[in-house]
């Protein structure tokens, strides 16, 4: 938007050099009906643009921040999925060293 900005002051700048060069520049004529119907036209265009521009930016930040979340909330169901699987990974794994039980042989109690 600050470049938006900065090339409609440019323009503006312009319309008015070019507008102080015409041969009959003087600053009355800036201020009759037919000079301000003109500003006031560039202005509304540029408001229309300016408008569209803004809408069309503010539709993509939206949309780019509602793949950041869906992202997000997928590196969530990845790490909850990937405990789980350690958990079950854990609980059948043939390796774990099961403490074997004392058995009386001799059948003294």
């Amino acid at each position: 938007m600050k470049n938006l900005t900065l090339i409609g002051v440019i323009l503006l700048g312009l319309a008015f050099l070019l507008y102080y060069m015409m041969p009959q520049f003087s600053l009355v004529r800036l201020f009759e009906p037919i000079s301000l119907m003109g500003i006031l036209a560039g202005i509304g265009i540029g408001l229309i643009i300016g408008g569209l521009v803004g809408y069309v930016s503010k539709g993509s930040a939206i949309k780019a921040e509602q793949k950041r979340r869906e992202m997000q909330q997928l590196r969530k169901e990845k790490e909850a999925l990937e405990k789980q699987a350690a958990e079950l990974a854990k609980r059948n794994d043939p390796t774990v060293i099961i403490p074997p039980q004392n058995k009386d042989t001799q059948g003294y109690y």
